[in-house]
């Protein structure tokens, strides 16, 4: 048996790391939990925690090239965030500039979501419950 236990981290490269930086951090809340500067890959990497759960490492790296993600493109899909309020979760984001779909309840669970985007045009969503 393989033995998988959870999931460890979410590694996310992004074009722009001050700009990114400040979107998970001050928009989104995540909490800062290393950053370390590797000169010789002229690469940042952020640790980020998510409620003490999960942790996203986000990395920046000179000239990544673009990733399509629309129309609905092979590979990972999004990656979504529970919220208990998904109101107020979108007038949050909305505060902060960020353009969200409009709230849609998901067939089979009943539970609402939207989606919304990071500074690289990731796709994010935010799920109620």
């Amino acid at each position: 048996m393989l033995g998988l236990q959870r999931i460890h981290h979410i590694a996310i490269i992004c074009s722009n790391y001050e700009q990114s930086k400040r979107f998970y951090v001050e928009v989104l809340g995540l909490t800062i939990l290393q950053e370390v500067y590797r000169a010789e890959r002229q690469s940042y990497k952020l640790d980020l925690e998510i409620a003490g759960q999960y942790q996203i490492e986000l990395f920046s790296f000179p000239n990544p090239p673009v990733r399509p993600s629309r129309p609905e493109s092979a590979g990972l899909r999004h990656l979504a965030f529970a919220v208990d309020d998904i109101e107020k979760a979108v007038a949050h984001l909305q505060s902060h500039g960020v353009i969200t779909e409009s709230i849609r309840v998901d067939e089979y669970t009943q539970k609402r979501f939207t989606f919304f985007a990071d500074p690289d045009g990731l796709p994010l969503e935010l799920y109620e419950g």
